[in-house]
């Protein structure tokens, strides 16, 4: 399985690396996250737990996070949940001198799981969930960089 989805929006994108980074602070700008825990942390990667709503369905995962600032790319390797072995890359792409960056989260997994076909893992886990989930994310993350931004100037 392999998803992609992005979003424009109209910010920096050092200030918008510094929201996505900081999952701690999800669960307060984005309501369908249930909570964010940062179980270690070496400065360069931590290792979070993770959980959200899909609608009316939680979810939960722990991953380990890394940071590229110099890259503007923020990285998770699940390693509990159901989605253990999932790869996640977020990327960010100034678009234009006047601030809009794109910011792309694409999600590769393939799951051990011999019974269940990959149409399937594809449909339920690829577009309801994970897109789901990214897309609600990436719409938060989006409004509260644009507000903040309008804020400040």
């Amino acid at each position: 399985m392999n998803t992609n989805i992005a979003l424009a929006m109209r910010a920096e994108p050092a200030r918008i690396f510094e929201l996505a980074a900081r999952v701690e602070d999800w669960p307060v700008l984005l309501p369908h996250y249930r909570w964010v825990r940062v179980l270690d942390d070496d400065g360069r990667r931590r290792l979070v737990e993770m959980a959200a709503r899909r609608g009316r369905i939680p979810v939960r995962w722990t991953a380990v996070q890394e940071r590229h600032p110099d890259e503007q790319r923020i990285t998770f390797h699940h390693v509990r949940g159901v989605t253990r072995g999932m790869d996640v890359a977020w990327t960010l792409t100034p678009m234009d001198p006047t601030g809009t960056t794109l910011v792309h989260i694409w999600h590769g997994f393939e799951p051990p799981w011999p019974l269940v076909p990959a149409p399937l893992v594809d449909l339920v886990v690829g577009q309801y969930f994970v897109n789901g989930i990214a897309a609600r994310t990436l719409a938060g993350l989006r409004d509260y960089a644009e507000r903040a931004v309008v804020a400040v100037r």
